[in-house]
């Protein structure tokens, strides 16, 4: 009588340890999030710039002093714009590409992903960007005017205002890195669009949170819109490419 209670209690104790093994491996697995991925495939539907100003005339009669305001708005060439919506669907698939459920999904939540790397970034490792990081872009990217750099653009100073966001299963804690909010409707704003710089020990990435559908800067709707700096040397006259990665959710 007293073996068998005593192996029932053994296999009890045996039963509760393996129900907790499979609870920690359950919950474990929930906690785990997939790192943002490279997109499919990437359409450019427009590809434009401002058109230039033609030059404007001043005409006085001699003797006479013009004491004159000069306006003019030039576009950047030290800084370039992606922006449009995330289409697609999220999947179930092997090594080989070949799907045997796909689900379609909301952009209501995640981020795209820009960075020069082209090899890999390291998401386990990914975190806020800072003013030493940005200003060691600066001097890569030759982007010495302080009025338009990367420092200037993206405001580093601890508390600019942004959300809480994950990247894979890191959080990247609210309003700790520099960011900005591009425009709507052609006007500044401090509500949607927001974008960051991350840092993760050896590359700048960039990342924008995804909208669903919002009127942008020319009131267009899409689910992003971000700036990344381009090479600002006074002799560069090419392209500096730009890896995005997206992430759902």
């Amino acid at each position: 009588m007293v073996n068998r209670l005593k192996k029932e209690s053994i296999k009890m104790i045996i039963g509760l340890i393996l129900i907790m093994i499979f609870g920690i491996i359950f919950n474990t697995q929930l906690i785990i999030a997939a790192n943002p991925e490279g997109p499919t495939r990437i359409n450019i539907t427009s590809n434009q710039t401002k058109v230039s100003t033609n030059t404007q005339a001043i005409n006085i009669s001699g003797m006479y002093i013009a004491n004159i305001n000069v306006t003019a708005t030039i576009q950047n060439r030290k800084w370039k714009a992606f922006v449009g919506n995330v289409l697609g669907s999220f999947t179930l698939a092997d090594a080989s590409g070949s799907s045997i459920y796909d689900w379609s999904f909301s952009t209501s939540s995640g981020r795209v992903y820009a960075t020069r790397n082209s090899t890999s970034i390291n998401w386990g490792n990914i975190n806020c960007s800072n003013r030493s990081v940005l200003d060691v872009e600066n001097t890569a990217l030759s982007h010495s005017d302080p009025s338009d750099n990367i420092t200037a653009t993206f405001n580093s100073s601890i508390g600019a205002s942004h959300a809480s966001f994950y990247v894979g299963s890191r959080q990247i804690a609210a309003n700790r890195c520099p960011t900005i909010n591009t425009y709507i409707g052609n006007s500044t704003q401090d509500v949607r669009f927001e974008e960051t710089a991350l840092f993760d020990g050896t590359s700048i990435v960039y990342a924008t949170i995804l909208e669903n559908n919002i009127g942008g800067y020319d009131n267009g709707e899409y689910d992003f819109q971000m700036i990344v700096p381009e090479n600002g040397g006074a002799g560069f006259s090419g392209s500096t490419a730009y890896y995005l990665y997206i992430e759902i959710g």
